[in-house]
C-alpha cells in the first residue's frame, strides 16, 4: 500500500499543477475572447444592444401625360417581430390577440421574413393607428414587437389601370432565389407585374438604415448615436403616354359589360394613350398581406379578372382581319381592286359545307373595297382560297402577328398564326382541307390575336405602313428633377405598298361614311372617323365583339381597339366603345368641353 501513496510535498505540487493549469486556462480564454474573437464577440454585444431597421424609399409614382398622378404612395405602419427578443408564450399570444393573425400565422409570417434573429421581421403590413396606440401605450406587454412608419402603394381604382400599372407586393423566396445577391431583402416591397415589374429598379430607389438601441428586454432606448443612419434614396417617377381622359372614357364605356378590353394608341408614335382589361381588381388590396382566403377567391372568381386581356387575351380577330386578307390578296398579285368573285347569295359551297355569310340576304356581286364595306363574308371566302394557307399565314407575320409587339410590359402573349406545318401536326398529313383558309381568311377558326397586336396593325394602317413600338413609358424623372425622354422606335413595316394601303383606308372610310357600311353610326360632324367591325364566333358562348378604328382619317392621331366578350356584333357593342373614346380624344384636341354633348347626326346601323 505504502508505493500507491503519494507524500505530502507530492501532492501540494500536483495541486499547484493544476491550479497554475486552470489559471492558464481562463488567461487563455479571456485572451481569446478578448484579442482573437474581439471583433465578433463585439458584434454579438451589439446585435443585443442595436437594432438594424431597414428604411424604405419612397417609391416613384406614375403621371399621366398631363402630369395627374395615377399610382403614389401614402403613409402606412408595419408591425414586426425581433426574433431574439421573443418571450415564449407571451409575445405572439399578445400580439395574435390585436393584429388579427393567429400565433400559427404569426410564426409563419416571422420564418419567412426573417433575415436575422436581430432584426425585426415583418409580419403585418398597413395596420390602423388604433394598433399602432395599443403597441405604444402597452409596450411592455409586447416584447421583441417593434413598429415603423412605412408607406404603401396608392392606386386610383377608379382609372381600372390595372392593365398597365401592374401591382407591388412582397418579395417571394424563389424571386430572391433568382435575383443578384443582395438586390432583395426578405419583407422588401418590389414591382409584381406590370410598369411596376417592368421598371422596379428605378422605381425602388435605395433603402436606407436606421441603428435604434435598445435593453436587453428590448425596449427602445432610441437612436444609436454610434452610427450615422443611412439615409434612403427616392425612386424615380414614370412618366407615362396615358391620357387620364381618355382612360377614363374607355373604362366607363365598358363597364355594362362583361368581360373586355380597350386599348388606343398614337399611331405616329406608339404611345399607348389608354388601357384598360375588364374586369379587374383593386391593385391596393396586393399592398399589404394577401390572405390564403383572398387569394383564392380572386384566383379562382370565374370571370378571370387577373387575366390581362390587352396582352394576354386572344381571340378570334373576325372580320377585322379581312383588311389583312385584302392587303395580302392586292399585294401578292391575285386580285385588283376591281376584281369580283361569285356572288354573294347569303353563303358560299366549298365541298360538302356550306359557309355562311352574315347577311342572309346575300350582297350580291361586289369589288374589294365594298366587300369591306359591308364585310361581305363570300368575297373574302374565296379571296382566301386564291392568297392560300401558307401565304396568308406569312402576311399574318409580316403584320406583327404572332409575335409580342415589345410594349415595354412584361409576360406579353404571342398569339397563333396557324399554317400548313402546323396543321400536318394537329391533323396529320392529308388530314386538313383549303376549308380550313376560308375561316382564317374572316379571321375564325385557330387564328388568335392579343387586341393590342391588332390595334397595333390598325396603327399601320393609319400611319401609311409604318408601326412604332407600343410603349407606355415616355419618360422617367429623377428625384432631382432630371428627366430622361423615351424615343419613338419604329418596330417594322407593313408588306403593303402606298396604293395597296389607299385601298384598305378608302375601304376603311366606307365602313363609316358608305352607304352601305357596317359601321354608320360612328359618322359626326366635328371630325372623321373610320373603322371596321368583327364578329367573332368563338366555342364557349355568344360571339365576340369587335370595333378598330381611328380618326382622323386624313392625318389619325388615335387608333381604338375594343373587344367585348359574348356581347354580339360589333356594330352593336365594340363600335358605340371606340366612338366615345375617339370622342374624348378628339373634343380636347378641338378645344371643346368633354361634357358637350355630340352634336353631329348618328345613323343607326344597317
Amino acid at each position: 500500500m505504502d508505493r500507491y501513496t503519494l507524500s505530502l510535498d507530492s501532492r501540494r505540487r500536483v495541486a499547484q499543477g493544476l491550479i497554475v493549469a486552470a489559471a492558464l486556462f481562463i488567461l487563455f480564454g479571456l485572451f481569446k475572447l478578448q484579442i482573437i474573437q474581439r471583433e465578433e464577440m463585439t458584434q454579438l454585444a451589439e446585435n443585443n444592444r442595436i437594432r438594424v431597421v431597414p428604411v424604405e424609399a419612397q417609391r416613384g409614382s406614375m403621371l399621366d401625360r398631363e402630369g395627374r398622378i395615377i399610382v403614389s404612395n401614402r403613409p402606412s405602419y408595419t408591425v414586426s417581430v425581433v426574433p431574439a427578443e421573443e418571450v415564449k408564450g407571451r409575445t405572439l399570444n399578445n400580439l395574435s390577440r390585436i393584429i388579427g393573425f393567429d400565433t400559427l400565422q404569426l410564426r409563419k409570417r416571422i420564418r419567412k421574413t426573417q433575415v436575422t434573429p436581430y432584426q425585426p421581421a415583418p409580419v403585418r403590413k398597413d395596420i390602423p393607428f388604433d394598433i399602432v396606440a395599443v403597441l405604444e401605450e402597452q409596450n411592455s406587454e409586447f416584447p421583441g414587437v417593434s413598429y415603423q412608419l412605412d408607406q404603401v402603394r396608392m392606386y386610383d381604382d377608379s382609372l381600372a389601370a390595372e392593365a398597365f400599372t401592374g401591382h407591388v407586393g412582397e418579395v417571394s423566396e424563389q424571386e430572391m432565389a433568382k435575383a443578384v445577391a443582395g438586390m432583395y431583402r426578405m419583407g422588401a416591397t418590389i414591382g409584381k407585374k406590370g410598369l411596376e415589374k417592368q421598371y422596379d429598379q428605378p422605381l425602388r430607389g435605395m433603402e436606407g438604415t436606421e441603428f435604434i438601441e435598445v435593453t436587453a428586454f428590448g425596449e427602445i432606448l432610441g437612436p444609436y448615436e454610434g452610427r450615422e443612419p443611412v439615409q434612403p434614396v427616392a425612386g424615380s417617377d414614370l412618366l407615362l403616354t396615358i391620357d387620364e381622359d381618355v382612360q377614363r372614357t374607355a373604362v366607363e364605356s365598358l363597364d355594362s359589360f362583361c368581360c373586355g378590353a380597350v386599348v388606343a394608341i398614337d399611331p405616329r408614335n406608339g404611345e399607348i394613350l389608354c388601357m384598360t382589361s375588364d374586369p379587374g381588381f383593386d391593385p391596393n388590396v396586393f399592398s399589404g398581406i394577401v390572405t390564403d382566403s383572398l387569394w383564392q377567391q380572386i384566383s379562382n372568381d370565374s370571370t378571370h379578372p387577373l387575366l390581362n386581356r390587352p396582352i394576354n387575351g386572344l381571340y378570334p380577330p373576325g372580320s377585322t382581319a379581312k383588311l389583312l386578307t385584302l392587303g395580302a390578296g392586292l399585294e401578292s398579285g391575285v386580285i385588283d381592286e376591281n376584281t369580283s368573285f361569285k356572288s354573294c347569295g347569303g353563303g358560299y359551297q366549298f365541298g360538302n359545307r356550306y359557309f355562311k355569310c352574315w347577311e342572309k340576304r346575300g350582297h350580291g356581286t361586289t369589288t374589294a373595297i365594298h366587300a369591306v364595306e359591308m364585310s361581305c363574308d363570300v368575297y373574302f371566302y374565296q379571296l382566301g382560297l386564291r392568297v392560300g394557307v401558307d401565304q396568308l399565314s406569312q402576311y399574318y407575320s409580316l403584320c406583327g402577328f404572332s409575335r409580342p409587339t415589345g410594349i415595354d410590359l412584361p409576360n406579353e402573349s404571342s398569339g397563333l398564326n396557324p399554317n400548313s406545318k402546323y396543321y400536318d401536326r394537329r391533323y396529320g398529313k392529308n388530314g386538313w382541307t383549303k376549308a380550313l383558309v376560308l375561316n382564317n381568311a374572316i379571321g375564325q377558326g385557330e387564328i388568335l390575336v392579343t387586341p393590342l397586336q391588332l390595334a397595333q396593325f390598325y396603327a399601320g394602317l393609319a400611319n401609311w405602313g409604318k408601326v412604332y413600338r407600343p410603349h407606355v413609358v415616355r419618360g422617367i424623372r429623377k428625384p432631382n428633377g432630371q428627366e430622361s425622354l423615351v424615343r419613338p422606335e419604329l418596330s417594322f413595316t407593313l408588306p403593303f405598298s402606298t396604293r395597296t394601303l389607299s385601298i384598305l383606308r378608302e375601304g376603311l372610310r366606307l365602313v363609316t361614311e358608305g352607304g352601305r357600311g357596317t359601321a354608320r353610326r360612328l359618322r359626326n360632324e366635328l371630325y372623321t372617323v373610320c373603322g371596321k367591325t368583327g364578329t367573332a364566333q368563338n366555342p364557349h358562348g355568344k360571339d365576340h365583339s369587335w370595333f378598330v378604328g381611328f380618326a382622323p382619317i386624313e392625318n389619325p392621331e388615335i387608333v381604338v381597339c375594343t373587344i367585348v366578350e359574348n356581347a354580339g356584333h360589333g356594330s352593336e357593342v365594340a363600335a358605340p366603345i371606340v366612338g366615345k373614346v375617339i370622342e374624348t380624344y378628339m373634343k380636347k384636341k378641338l378645344g371643346i368641353p368633354l361634357q358637350v354633348a355630340q352634336t353631329a347626326t348618328l345613323e343607326t346601323k344597317p
